[in-house]
């Protein structure tokens, strides 16, 4: 192993520990309501405009889409270019639970 990853490892596991998933899904539910398809640094920025985050940093919401996404309450719906990194990203929307 190279010097420091056991380091980065367990301060990773230690901050996800500290993370209220739960409000968290709730804040990212809310921004995406109305069908809304957002980004995950779209969402960061509003839930930093709320004052529900101290940054605007995708950090605080990729892994959360992810887990929505992997429950089957979010989906991916497209991409298109952050006007922040100018990289193709990925759109999220809440996933239509009508007819399951």
């Amino acid at each position: 192993m190279r010097p420091g990853v056991s380091i980065t490892h367990e301060n990773r596991a230690l901050s996800n520990e500290t993370v209220d998933r739960k409000k968290r899904y709730s804040q990212i539910l809310e921004i995406l309501e109305g069908g809304k398809e957002m980004t995950a640094r779209e969402i960061a920025v509003e839930l930093w405009n709320r004052g529900y985050i101290p940054t605007p940093e995708r950090n605080f919401t990729a892994p959360r889409l992810t887990e929505l996404s992997i429950k089957g309450i979010v989906e991916p719906c497209g991409d298109q270019i952050c006007e922040w990194t100018k990289k193709a990203v990925t759109k999220y929307r809440i996933r239509n639970m009508e007819g399951n």
